[in-house]
């Protein structure tokens, strides 16, 4: 979890008051912009995040650590992977991404975007039915036994 202290987003002389913004909503753009890079599974998250999952409530925050010091802003990300991908491709996708989007949304720079992969999630596959290994046999059977008792019209 980010520090409890709000960050000041801007201070120029033209603007009629200060925009604060907190270290928890920083974590959300980052929590977000991670999950939308190609190649992760999902982050990594924990026993609070767990039992918000488990109640319905989205932590788009989860796997996500901010360290602010003074005006540097750094981020530590957890992620799980899909099995088959690039891990340093999507690492320096994640990095790329995320300093990005936070730049985008808030003109603040990410000094560091640390990326610790967590694990690797292979593929899903598919459970065999072993009722069905010769059902494409037994229904291409009857058709031919069909078309062996029609008469040809000789």
């Amino acid at each position: 979890m980010a520090d409890e202290k709000n960050i000041v987003l801007a201070e120029r002389d033209d603007q009629q008051g200060t925009i604060q913004i907190a270290p928890q909503v920083l974590e959300i753009i980052l929590g977000i912009a991670a999950k939308q890079v190609k190649g992760v599974y999902e982050m990594r998250g924990n026993l609070v995040s767990s039992i918000n999952t488990i109640l319905g409530r989205q932590d788009h925050g989860r796997g996500v650590e901010l360290s602010v010091n003074g005006d540097q802003v750094a981020a530590d990300v957890y992620v799980y992977l899909d099995y088959g991908v690039s891990v340093p491709k999507v690492a320096l996708a994640m990095q790329q991404t995320l300093k990005e989007q936070l730049f985008y949304m808030t003109d603040l720079h990410l000094a560091e975007v640390n990326v610790h992969v967590e694990g690797i999630i292979p593929e899903k596959e598919e459970k065999v039915d072993p009722s069905a290994f010769f059902a494409d046999a037994i229904n291409q059977e009857p058709a031919s036994k069909e078309s062996a008792d029609q008469p040809t019209g000789e």
